[in-house]
């Protein structure tokens, strides 16, 4: 099932990278495994997926010792500072960095491991109260910049996380402003900033994020199903 699944998601998005003239290889499908059991990642990992999506961090750390050590960890979930310690140097890429605070922390965590953590900035485009992410996109880029002197960080991208719609099409909005923010930003020339990362799109809406110009999807239930909150949600 994880491979008929994962196969039907990458013809659709090479479908609509051909569409919107776009290189297939500038989109990367991440299964976002949160709550999902080992032998589901297994099945997706030997389909050839290597980037797997987690919100918490108890279940990333553990599912990292437990894969091979070629996936790429994105922490794509809220992120607490006291919580940063346990990723770094583990995870690929942390989407959700929403606070000068949170990425201090990151920054603290990396120095002290002498490693370069690569973070995106998260915006809530749409404004939605029940979503983390920063509401104003002026101070998303604010953000951004306060961020880029920090040692230790990679300003990578952006990341949003649109409303649940039934028209993935009213969702085009959203990833149209966080495209034009990431244009306005590199118009800027920070240092130690690149726009190279629009983390948008999820089971939903990820064709219409990908031709608005995504270069991760995020993709769960598209893949793995319906998400199991059982005995796996506690971790």
């Amino acid at each position: 099932m994880i491979a008929e699944n994962m196969a039907r998601v990458e013809r659709k998005i090479e479908e609509t990278c051909r569409k919107a003239g776009r290189d297939r290889k500038e989109v990367t499908l991440i299964a976002v495994s949160k709550t999902k059991p080992l032998p589901l990642l297994q099945e997706a990992y030997a389909y050839g997926c290597r980037d797997f999506g987690e919100n918490k961090v108890q279940e990333l750390t553990e599912k990292y010792d437990a894969l091979p050590k070629d996936i790429r960890w994105h922490m794509i979930g809220h992120l607490q500072r006291n919580k940063v310690k346990y990723i770094v140097g583990k995870v690929f890429l942390i989407h959700s960095v929403d606070s000068f605070r949170l990425a201090e922390e990151i920054s603290r965590e990396s120095v002290k491991r002498q490693v370069v953590t690569s973070v995106l900035v998260e915006v809530n485009v749409a404004k939605e109260e029940s979503k983390f992410g920063i509401r104003s996109l002026s101070e998303a880029a604010a953000l951004v910049e306060q961020i880029a002197v920090l040692p230790g960080i990679a300003v990578k991208g952006l990341m949003t996380i649109a409303p649940y719609v039934e028209n993935a099409e009213e969702n085009r909005e959203y990833f149209q402003a966080l495209k034009q923010l990431s244009v306005d930003i590199i118009q800027k020339n920070i240092d130690n900033v690149s726009m190279d990362v629009l983390s948008m799109g999820m089971t939903g809406d990820y064709e219409v994020a990908v031709s608005e110009g995504a270069t991760y999807v995020r993709v769960g239930t598209g893949i793995f199903g319906e998400r199991d909150y059982g005995e796996t949600a506690s971790l």
